[in-house]
């Protein structure tokens, strides 16, 4: 694979690895790379857009109290403030990205909105406790759970992914989701929603993210599932499949060379920023969606279709 740039033109030639096809791309970033999981925002350049001054609320999720895991950063925060301006209070819970976190939480209260942070691991059911006990005890009902929160690292082969990063991968980004929907289940009433974040790279099976791509399957599966038990009790469960967005996670996983070509794959030959997916996030959990249940919403430039 080739590419070459020069940050701050618009457009790129880049190569496919096969050297046959080519196109153009828009370039989202620079090269660089973040050696923690999830990645910090606060060091990317650029630092990832995540609200649209042109969004207006309407009041579609006025009072309603939501749930973000991983909502300091990222897509997270880019729904934490959409559901803001809609009117919802907001509960955070995020692993130790303390400044973005409180970044977040100052935007959203600068917005007029209302915000907590809870720091911990969601792969200990007791902190997934300590979320639901918290949330209850500050505004008194959960009506939204985004099970956004997860980690991916890049190896070229199955047998460079250690036990450690597949048994880290899978409890950050399934049993972290497990445990909390069963902590949240018993408080959520009927015209309430979860959204779990999946992953464009489930439906094309990304080579070096196999570890990641198994427990975005899981998720695919667990969302369906889910969502039939629940449908009587008029509790909708649904799934988002992002494309490559510019986010933290994307500097904290890739060898600094690949990110000038994230979404250069894409049929619209570039990535996104979050505030892109916020409207997404709001029709999930809003009345708009109120006959949608066990879908994927595929939110990817084209990269997958169908």
């Amino acid at each position: 694979m080739n590419f070459d740039y020069e940050f701050g033109n618009q457009y790129y030639n880049y190569y496919y690895p096969t050297g046959i096809e080519s196109t153009k791309y828009t370039i989202m970033a620079p090269m660089q790379s973040q050696n923690t999981q999830p990645g910090m925002e606060y060091l990317m350049n650029p630092r990832p857009i995540f609200d649209n001054p042109n969004y207006k609320g309407s009041g579609k999720l006025k009072d309603k109290v939501a749930i973000i895991t991983g909502g300091d950063s990222g897509l997270g925060r880019a729904c934490a403030v959409a559901y803001a301006k809609e009117g919802a209070k907001i509960v955070i819970p995020y692993y130790d990205e303390h400044i973005d976190a409180n970044e977040t939480k100052n935007y959203i209260e600068k917005l007029g909105g209302e915000c907590i942070l809870l720091s911990g691991d969601i792969t200990d059911k007791n902190f997934c406790h300590k979320i639901v006990e918290e949330t209850i005890k500050k505004f008194g009902k959960i009506d939204i759970l985004v099970n956004n929160a997860g980690v991916q690292y890049q190896q070229d082969e199955l047998n460079s992914i250690s036990d450690e990063q597949f048994d880290w991968t899978m409890k950050v980004n399934v049993y972290g989701m497990f445990y909390l929907t069963k902590e949240v289940l018993p408080y959520l009433k009927g015209g309430s929603s979860i959204i779990n974040l999946t992953s464009v790279t489930t439906f094309y099976g990304d080579p070096q993210l196999i570890d990641y791509v198994t427990t975005k399957g899981a998720i695919v599966g667990f969302t369906r599932a889910l969502a039939r038990n629940l449908a009587l009790k008029n509790i909708r469960v649904n799934a988002i499949a992002p494309g490559f967005f510019w986010t933290p996670l994307q500097p904290a996983c890739w060898v600094k060379e690949k990110i000038p070509s994230l979404g250069a794959s894409s049929a619209m030959a570039r990535g996104a920023m979050p505030y892109e997916l916020a409207s997404t996030f709001v029709f999930l959990a809003s009345s708009d969606s109120s006959y949608m249940t066990g879908q994927v919403i595929h939110n990817n430039g084209g990269q997958i279709m169908g």
